[in-house]
């Protein structure tokens, strides 16, 4: 299980970098246009701090891998991630359309991977 878990911490810090290239690869400069500047700031800030979270939590199972199995607050603080990215994947998967715009093609992947390890 820590193994797994240390795994998934790459992998978490593997999503926050990528967060960085969001902007040009989604064209934001274009797309966002049309916002107004309050907008177009809060695209950025609730993306950076999104890579913020999903780095932290990469860094939490990645460094703590033993203390969140083996502890009672490990097994909250494990349930609370769960939770959470269980919200992220189902809302994802049932909110974003394959095909609008450039999300066709990260959906399929992402749900491919979930279907070699098991979890769909």
């Amino acid at each position: 299980m820590e193994l797994h878990l240390k795994i998934t911490g790459s992998l978490l810090i593997l999503l926050a970098l990528i967060h960085i290239i969001f902007p040009k690869y989604f064209n934001w400069k274009k797309e966002l246009s049309s916002l107004s500047i309050i907008n177009k700031q809060l695209m950025y800030v609730h993306t950076f701090f999104i890579a913020l979270m999903v780095l932290l939590m990469g860094l939490l199972c990645l460094t703590s891998a033993n203390e969140l199995i083996t502890t009672k607050l490990g097994h909250h603080v494990s349930l609370g991630l769960g939770v959470f990215g269980h919200s992220v994947f189902w809302s994802s998967s049932l909110g974003f359309r394959a095909k609008y715009g450039k999300a066709k093609y990260l959906k399929p992947p992402f749900i491919s991977c979930l279907h070699y390890y098991g979890y769909t």
